[in-house]
């Protein structure tokens, strides 16, 4: 039996995060943490400003080194709050359309059900690449749980 978790390390992934784990004791589930590198960071490549081969390398270096790093830190914390609690642990790392890889994913592993965190109120920062709720419920074939905000009443 497999949760899905679509974590990428944000407060609302974290809260996700907490979700996923009571679901998956109750379940007696593997959770299965998903971290999709949102499509738009392919673009970084493109700008003008990199103007030869070598610094478009050397940039397109430091960019993948750079997201690697963090993706890494993502992925160990939450291995090591699944394995503290007893459960299963896998990670898959993909890169793309969040909400697109997120349905092939699923449709990949037949997860149990799926978790993801709410999406961010106005005002708080962050990156403006969402989940498109709407195909995300219309395309999965498991359920969809989704974490409350902290602080709302969900």
């Amino acid at each position: 039996m497999d949760l899905l978790l679509a974590h990428h390390g944000t407060p609302g992934a974290r809260r996700a995060e907490a979700l996923a784990v009571r679901m998956a004791l109750l379940l007696q589930a593997r959770v299965t943490h998903l971290l999709v590198v949102p499509a738009f960071w392919e673009g970084m490549m493109g700008d003008d400003w990199l103007n030869n081969a070598a610094t478009r390398d050397a940039f397109g270096s430091y960019l993948e080194n750079l997201l690697s790093e963090e993706a890494q830190v993502v992925v160990a914390g939450v291995r090591e709050r699944c394995l503290a609690s007893g459960l299963g642990y896998r990670a898959l790392l993909r890169q793309g359309d969040v909400t697109e890889v997120m349905l092939r994913v699923a449709t990949e592993i037949s997860p149990t059900m799926m978790v993801i965190g709410p999406r961010r109120p106005g005002g708080v920062p962050g990156f403006r690449d969402r989940v498109r709720i709407e195909g995300l419920a219309r395309g999965l074939e498991v359920p969809l749980l989704i974490a409350p905000w902290e602080g709302s009443r969900g």
